[in-house]
């Protein structure tokens, strides 16, 4: 009964020898709940989706067991660019039924299952993953439209293969799991492993920590597109506290009027990204993401693993000072690109 927690995975460096293997998928974790005519969907923190996905509900409906629990992942599909559209995700969370009801219809979500943690009356949590994924394969017809089975393989020169070249469909990476893996809920019991890139950008502004006004909670980065204009790509934090107040210190004598900035309010409204846009924050209406304003010329080479559009899909990671870089340099040439690949070749398999 709901609700479950997720079992999850801990990042490793490196592709394990002897494990089964399954495309990272990015999208929003969900365990989905049915008996009979009633489906429940339960997030990662084990709050419920129901209400966002109802066009999921309908393809549980139709393509699950007539009971059952499954954990996978949901996500959309860009029509543009053949891959997946995390943007669009997000965007479905939202309070007004009529936009989810619209946004079902325009940009549907896909389950894709990766776990069975019950099946009629059976708990298969007990289960070792070799037995699961047979009971899963064999319930669920997994060839959509609305629900898909994930791949799967026990071949690590496969699994290499699809590290390289599924992100061009916006995966991001390969989770391994030993074949003798019981599901531990809320346990990191799987491993992941994700790209990792560094690239230098711009520090053009600061938010303060919430504990702590004299503290930085996250540098917010910014590259030149090929307008010259400098875009906000995201953020960099994961600092001690004790070095969020260094930070602090050190960038006071770039604080500049937001007047005299690249991200002011008109900048926004002609199209150049910035962090504006975030200050309302949809999943915490109380939040602060107003932004300190720096004048944009110190450089800092961070980690990231991927792109959403113009954007780092996570938080990048910092690395050091580049005093050696102008900022001008700072641009998204710098940026590997993935070569596309279909995700209708990914969800096929």
């Amino acid at each position: 009964m709901p609700p479950v927690d997720p079992m999850l995975a801990r990042a490793v460096p490196t592709i394990p020898p002897g494990h089964h293997y399954e495309p990272k998928w990015d999208g929003f974790r969900a365990i989905v709940f049915r008996d009979g005519d009633e489906v429940q969907i339960g997030s990662r923190s084990a709050k419920p989706f129901t209400r966002y996905f109802p066009e999921v509900v309908t393809a549980a409906l139709r393509e699950l067991p007539d009971r059952c629990v499954v954990d996978g992942e949901l996500v959309i599909a860009d029509p543009s660019t053949t891959g997946l559209d995390f943007e669009a995700l997000l965007a479905r969370i939202h309070p007004a039924d009529s936009r989810v009801q619209q946004l079902a219809r325009e940009t549907p979500a896909v389950l894709v299952a990766f776990d069975v943690l019950a099946l009629g009356d059976d708990d298969l949590t007990g289960r070792p993953l070799t037995e699961r994924r047979a009971v899963l394969q064999d319930a669920v017809g997994g060839g959509g439209p609305g629900v898909y089975v994930t791949r799967g393989t026990t071949d690590l020169d496969e699994a290499t293969e699809w590290f390289e070249v599924f992100e061009g469909a916006g995966l991001d990476g390969v989770v391994a799991k030993r074949p003798d893996l019981t599901y531990q809920p809320g346990k990191r019991a799987m491993s992941k492993i994700k790209h990792e890139r560094t690239v230098d950008c711009v520090v053009a502004g600061y938010r303060t920590h919430k504990s702590d006004d004299q503290a930085v909670g996250s540098l917010l980065l910014g590259l030149h597109d090929d307008d010259g204009r400098l875009a906000s790509v995201g953020v960099a934090s994961a600092f001690s506290m004790a070095r969020r107040r260094e930070l602090w210190a050190e960038l006071q004598p770039l604080v500049t009027d937001a007047a005299d900035h690249p991200w002011t309010e008109q900048a926004q409204a002609t199209g150049t990204r910035t962090p504006r846009e975030a200050q309302a924050s949809r999943w915490n209406s109380g939040k602060d993401l107003s932004f300190v304003p720096l004048r944009p010329e110190r450089v800092v080479e961070v980690r990231y693993d991927h792109m959403e559009g113009a954007r780092f899909r996570h938080t990048a990671q910092f690395s050091r000072w580049r005093p050696d870089r102008d900022p001008s340099t700072c641009t998204y040439a710098q940026l590997d690109r993935p070569v596309r690949y279909d995700l209708a070749e990914v969800l096929s398999g």
